[in-house]
């Protein structure tokens, strides 16, 4: 699995909750075995994606993971769709399997405007043109607030265990949207 966070972008923050709560996950060896981190990619609609795919093409994960902070979230947030270029582009993995017996965890079906959104369709859309043995998820990370970060960390350690327990798929994810 390859699991990614971005750097802060915001003048008035001194993280990134994605970030952090990736590197509390890590820390406490919470994590699936065998998975890559690659932390704090920056927010850059040319960078990110160029980063992060390098590397799919380097590990060939059968999961990648990207996490972004939402600031105005409350619940971590499974992406159902990376939009783009008038185009939809869905992910292939069972959010509400995923998203099974969590806290604070919803599936969205907006990824936003800004780089997450881009990353995360240019992923999927790398998939499924490459036919990659991968499946992509985008999970949104709201601000971690002492009484809610200990329910985003248990929820987001469940969903990754989920997601390493799946079988390796074709990597097509569904382009109807």
């Amino acid at each position: 699995m390859l699991l990614t966070t971005f750097a802060p972008w915001r003048a008035h923050q001194t993280s990134n909750a994605a970030d952090d709560l990736v590197a509390h996950l890590h820390h406490g060896q919470l994590l699936p075995a065998r998975t890559t981190v690659l932390r704090q990619i920056p927010v850059s609609f040319e960078l990110a994606p160029i980063r992060v795919m390098a590397k799919v093409v380097e590990l060939q994960p059968a999961v990648v993971v990207c996490c972004g902070m939402a600031e105005g979230r409350t619940h971590l947030n499974l992406e159902r769709h990376g939009k783009g270029d008038d185009r939809t582009v869905s992910t292939s993995l069972p959010l509400a399997d995923l998203m099974a017996d969590t806290h604070l965890t919803a599936i969205s079906d907006c990824a936003g405007t800004y780089v997450c959104n881009h990353l995360y369709y240019r992923v999927l859309g790398a998939i499924a043109q490459h036919h990659w043995p991968t499946q992509a998820l985008f999970v949104h990370i709201p601000p971690l607030l002492p009484a809610t970060q200990p329910f985003l960390a248990q929820d987001l350690a469940l969903i990754l265990q989920r997601l390493a327990a799946l079988p390796r798929c074709s990597g097509q994810p569904d382009p109807r949207g």
